[in-house]
């Protein structure tokens, strides 16, 4: 019991030592950026909202040329497109236009990262591919020997062997 005492005892001098943790949500970083004055203090000049049966709407703007809207209905989930604009910290606007829906959030702006080309060789077996399947010849990636015996026409005409159970031994 002694030692327990004594334990917590330490553990708490040492918490005392150690300085304040600020979690990185609640630290200050406007002093870093140039338009954070604006940011902290910017008057909405419009706001514009409705809910209704056939779906939602809202649209807003401030002082700092912060700018939003979005139309959204229930449909098959929630459907919705919209956009929003700021200015950065280089004094650049940057917009972008979205849709939200079962296939995800889909941003579109000039500022975006896009994915690079789909290399020529990927698109070729892509292609291959596709040209198999449509004369019936599917593969399900699973290796089996007499599956290539005839080359890549004997893949559709492949049939499994029959299942022999192995010998067992009486005892």
């Amino acid at each position: 019991m002694k030692l327990i005492i004594l334990a917590s005892i330490l553990g708490a001098c040492a918490a005392a030592v150690l300085p304040g943790y600020v979690a990185p949500q609640y630290r200050p970083y406007y002093q870093a950026r140039p338009r954070a004055a604006l940011e902290r203090n910017a008057a909405i000049l419009r706001s514009v909202s409705d809910v209704n049966e056939q779906g939602y709407y809202y649209a807003y703007d401030t002082e700092n040329g912060i700018q939003a809207e979005e139309t959204g209905v229930e449909s098959n989930g929630i459907q919705a497109r919209g956009g929003y604009s700021y200015t950065g910290d280089d004094g650049q606007v940057y917009s972008v236009r979205y849709i939200a829906d079962v296939n995800g959030f889909q941003p579109q702006g000039a500022h975006l990262p896009t994915p690079p080309p789909l290399p020529e060789a990927i698109a070729k077996a892509l292609q291959e591919n596709a040209r198999d399947e449509a004369n019936g010849i599917f593969d399900d990636g699973s290796y089996r020997a007499g599956k290539y015996d005839l080359g890549v026409f004997g893949a559709g005409t492949y049939t499994t062997p029959r299942y022999i159970a192995p010998y067992r031994q009486r005892y």
